[in-house]
């Protein structure tokens, strides 16, 4: 068995565990509020369900595994009431929410049956709902699902990809945010 990486050693002499305001991550509570502190993009994962309905919920799992071949992924919790719809869906895509688009993302993660209603979209391919407005989307189709603790691991092969000018929507410390333009 190799040994202790140097460099990894190295870094412990500079940041000291007493340079660390809190003790470790215990517990699921503690775990999420130390999360919170990550910016991410936020997302409308959204597919069609088996009756052909657009489905889409919002996600700040979002993340890249693979350039060659193209890879997402995005998790879902074990207890999620959609997990069923996921599970049955050939593909799905992911639609990076720009700066105006908050509104969108609470109609996306609340509870109301056609998340769909008022919202302006397009059919991609396999006709995987596009919401119009997005800063960024990727239509994948599955390529692995895998067991992640108490989530669900989706991974996406990306078959095609779209970007705008646009500001990205933020999510960090609970707050929806923008980022500055450069310059």
């Amino acid at each position: 068995m190799p040994g202790p990486n140097p460099k990894a050693l190295a870094m412990s002499q500079i940041l000291p565990a007493s340079s660390f305001a809190a003790p470790p991550c215990p517990t699921p509570a503690d775990m999420r509020a130390t999360l919170a502190n990550f910016a991410t993009g936020v997302a409308v994962i959204s597919t069609v369900d088996a009756q052909g309905r657009p489905f889409g919920m919002t996600v700040n799992s979002f993340n890249a595994v693979s350039l060659d071949p193209p890879l997402v992924l995005w998790s879902l919790g074990l207890g999620a009431q959609s997990l069923p719809i996921w599970r049955a869906a050939g593909g799905f895509a992911v639609n990076i929410l720009s700066a105006g688009q908050e509104p969108l993302s609470r109609q996306f993660s609340s509870r109301l049956e056609d998340r769909f209603a008022g919202v302006n979209w397009r059919a991609g391919r396999d006709g995987l709902p596009l919401l119009d407005g997005a800063v960024a989307q990727f239509e994948c189709r599955f390529w692995a699902r895998y067991p992640g603790g108490d989530h669900e691991i989706m991974v996406g092969e990306v078959l095609a990809c779209h970007r705008a000018e646009a500001i990205p929507l933020v999510y960090a410390q609970g707050r929806m945010g923008t980022l500055q333009p450069a310059g």
